[in-house]
């Protein structure tokens, strides 16, 4: 036999070059990337070490890994050995399947197995409404939201510290609200005698008006005036309701006074809320603004797989990939998604597979394929911006069009299934290095500018109607 499984014997030399590989990437790649896309591979190397050949899970995997990471592949290779490595990848057999990708899932079995129904119950005597199954250990971390998470987590540890308020924004479904509930869960958990409340801001309105209507100003002021830690949900629902916003303010005012902690969410960060008075806007800003953005490939695959399992089943990877590449915006439609498909198995008592999802979604297939062209991307973006829809194809290059075509080539990237090639050809026949340039330009800048972020989230809401 002239190759060497690296997999079994630890004596190896081709088992020692793909181990210092796996341990190179394991240092240059972020914790998720390398779970998902390299940590479950399998290697053949040739004993002339000539070759190298590599298992992947399922083809969506092998295309992606064919596509990203097989030139850094090749090139530690040559680098490691002296010498031009052939680099190979193939399907793993079924008989012996590459481990999965998500650490998570573990554990998010296991806080499925042990979460409870919301909880309304007093705890001494007070209702702090924390939905108990919303917890840090079930929340599926990524790029996407590990900005969020890592200063969520520092205020549930350290409450009245740094980062208050902290105020948490971004589209709907992304969740902000189970951010919230990881926070109030956790620090219940380490100080069950903390008085803590989760409150949609709606509901905070309605008590404004019944302590109006029944001149109960003191029980309400008591009631969120005393409180360790205030989770509020969807600030933006207080645009022009002028008593509400001062009795807001006051409760505030006074929580940070006595060093409790307050945190809010929102659709949009605190200098875009509308009809929201100015000392309120200036105090939601004076502490840490983080956003959450649409989940990116590899965390939304490991939700559907997560999610599949506390729902008692099983969704093979190759079906997550698939559905996680078609719906891309928030957490809520996956979910929806996967009930989708959960339910039309169970029907039609047929195992969850491509063909059985592609049956399922297939009116969501339907708008969606519909609905976001590189031409509708093209238009919507052109009329945001106000420039005519031709510039989007032409070589002119001041910034105040090349901006836009920027944003709309990142925009079709993200929204469709078209390749780079592709994309440049519909912009006036660009080369596909010039999307990738705007691609990655618009992405690294979206991580900075707030104003930047905003824009797109609206363009991205109104192309998904």
């Amino acid at each position: 036999m002239n190759e060497g499984i690296l997999s079994q014997d630890a004596g190896d030399p081709g088992l020692a070059l793909w181990q210092i590989c796996l341990d190179e990437l394991s240092q240059e790649l972020p914790e998720q990337q390398f779970n998902t896309w390299i940590k479950p591979l399998t290697a053949q190397v040739a004993e002339d070490f000539s070759k190298v050949t590599i298992f992947v899970a399922n083809r969506f995997k092998l295309d992606w890994i064919r596509a990203q990471y097989v030139g850094k592949l090749s090139a530690m290779f040559e680098r490691l050995q002296g010498q031009k490595m052939i680099v190979e990848l193939a399907l793993a057999t079924r008989e012996a399947p590459a481990k999965t990708a998500y650490s998570l899932v573990k554990a998010a079995q296991d806080a499925a197995a042990a979460a409870e129904p919301a909880d309304d119950s007093p705890v001494n005597g007070f209702k702090n409404r924390l939905n108990t199954a919303l917890t840090f250990e079930a929340l599926i971390e990524g790029s996407a939201n590990r900005m969020a998470r890592a200063a969520a987590m520092h205020v549930a540890s350290m409450p009245g510290h740094l980062y208050n308020p902290l105020f948490i924004y971004g589209g709907v479904g992304l969740g902000k609200t189970h951010l919230m509930h990881a926070i109030g869960n956790k620090l219940l958990a380490d100080r069950p005698e903390s008085k803590v409340l989760y409150i949609h801001a709606e509901q905070f309105v309605s008590d404004v008006v019944k302590a109006y209507q029944r001149k109960t100003f003191d029980e309400f002021k008591y009631r969120y005036h005393s409180l360790d830690l205030l989770l509020i949900d969807d600030v933006q629902f207080f645009a022009n309701k002028d008593r509400t916003q001062e009795e807001f303010f006051n409760a505030f005012e006074a929580l940070l006074a006595k060093k409790s902690h307050i945190v809010m969410t929102s659709d949009t960060y605190p200098k875009g809320l509308a009809d929201i008075h100015e000392r309120l806007v200036s105090r939601f800003d004076s502490g840490l603004t983080v956003a959450i953005e649409p989940p990116e490939l590899e965390m939304r695959v490991a939700i559907l797989i997560n999610k599949a399992i506390s729902e008692g089943s099983v969704m093979p990877e190759e079906v997550a990939f698939f559905v996680a590449k078609n719906v891309r915006s928030n957490v809520r439609e996956l979910e929806g998604a996967l009930r989708k498909i959960l339910a039309y198995s169970r029907f039609n008592q047929k195992e969850i597979s491509i063909q059985l999802a592609r049956e399922a979604l297939r009116d969501l297939l339907s708008i969606q394929n519909r609905q976001i062209s590189v031409e509708n991307i093209q238009k919507t973006v052109a009329d945001y911006y106000k420039i005519k829809v031709a510039d989007m194809y032409s070589k002119k290059r001041p910034a105040s069009i090349a901006r836009p075509r920027q944003i709309a080539m990142y925009l079709a990237k993200e929204l469709t299934q078209k390749s780079l090639p592709e994309i440049g050809e519909l912009f006036g026949g660009r080369d596909h290095t010039t999307v990738l340039h705007a691609v990655r330009k618009i992405s690294a800048e979206r991580q900075q500018l707030t104003e930047l972020n905003q824009q797109l989230h609206v363009l991205e809401q109104t192309l998904k109607g």
